[in-house]
């Protein structure tokens, strides 16, 4: 049932960098690089022959969030500087300046409907702190039997969801660590399956000039076990001699685990300032139900850093990938000094999957 309720996603990235040296160039180290870490992970990915696809519940927690991370190849856990850093990297939230709140809507493949909210507010000589919401939800189906195969007039409903607490703080100037705490549920009529779940990050600037490191894991947790109502039976114990044959008994369900990923990446930029800013990103996945992947990507921002454009590679490597390329771009207003608020879109493209449109609403107080 859990693998019913999500669709299989992932992504991500790996690479390294180094200091100019010798007339090479930041970006073109990381280049570089990056097709080299890449090389390696696709033919990793190719020689792996058991990915264990499928083999997860809870699978709407690798759907990747924020429309401004999906418009980046969702290459973002070394950038990770708003709400949506809840889910790619929770140390990210320490570089908020200010308190956001995101809200993102996605209409997912199949006809799902996918949410994503989150607010975080720094508070001094504490840390930030944050709260977000994940749901994936459908329409009501109708129950169909062996009996009434057209169906017998009675809907039920099926979704899931997570509730999740974050905290994040700088250690020092140049190293942030972060983790979220959250609660999972998946359910379907009368049944339904729980878990708790921590994700830890880390963020790191680098001594040379616009180059960060982020790293992080996400859902570790124990496994899903499906219980309720719908699992109750009645039994005859022994159907060969006298007894009650209405014996309440309830069916064993296997048990899943949480889709568990670690992520690391960098994230270059080479120019900042209040006019312009372009940052070129790559991250490594490597899912616990899937082979390793790596995703690019590429943000940039003028006019005042009021306008953005987004584009981006997901899953570079990953066997069966579905995922392709991505499209993206937002605008920033300033509604006074201490109030902004930031609309961003995304476009992910799939092979033979609908392709989606994500749309997110950011407001920073």
């Amino acid at each position: 049932m859990t693998n019913a309720l999500g669709l299989l996603q992932a992504s991500r990235i790996e690479s390294c960098i180094d200091e100019k040296e010798g007339g090479v160039t930041h970006i073109q180290r990381i280049l570089g690089i990056a097709v080299l870490c890449g090389a390696a992970l696709f033919t990793t990915a190719r020689a792996q022959e058991v990915t264990k696809v499928g083999t997860t519940g809870a699978k709407f927690l690798s759907i990747p969030v924020g429309a401004r991370a999906v418009g980046m190849g969702g290459a973002f856990v070394a950038v990770a500087n708003d709400a949506s850093a809840m889910y790619w990297n929770p140390a990210g939230i320490a570089q908020l300046g200010q308190s956001e709140a995101l809200f993102t809507h996605s209409s997912w493949i199949a006809g799902l409907e996918f949410n994503y909210g989150g607010v975080v507010v720094p508070v001094s000589g504490l840390g930030s702190l944050g709260v977000n919401f994940t749901s994936l939800t459908m329409t009501d189906m109708e129950r169909t039997t062996e009996e009434q195969p057209e169906g017998t007039g009675e809907f039920f409903s099926a979704g899931s969801f997570a509730v999740g607490v974050s905290y994040a703080r700088n250690l020092t100037e140049w190293f942030s660590i972060g983790t979220n705490v959250k609660y999972i549920n998946e359910h379907i009529w009368n049944s339904s399956a729980t878990d708790f779940a921590i994700d830890v990050g880390t963020l790191f600037t680098t001594p040379f000039p616009g180059l960060k490191f982020g790293a992080g894991i996400s859902n570790f947790g124990s496994k899903l076990v499906i219980r309720g109502d719908d699992l109750l039976v009645l039994k005859d114990l022994s159907p060969n001699h006298g007894n009650n044959s209405s014996v309440n008994a309830n069916l064993g369900t296997d048990p899943f685990d949480l889709p568990l990923v670690l992520r690391i990446g960098f994230a270059y930029e080479p120019i900042v300032s209040e006019d312009r800013h372009l940052t070129f990103v790559v991250d490594a996945v490597h899912p616990n139900d899937n082979s390793e992947s790596v995703s690019l990507g590429t943000e940039f921002s003028g006019m005042g850093n009021i306008v953005s454009i987004r584009g981006g590679y997901m899953a570079l490597g990953q066997r069966d990938s579905e995922e392709r390329y991505t499209l993206g771009g937002g605008v920033k207003v300033n509604a006074d000094n201490s109030l902004s608020f930031r609309f961003d879109y995304a476009f992910e493209r799939f092979n033979r999957l609908d392709n989606v449109h994500k749309f997110a609403v950011g407001i920073l107080f």
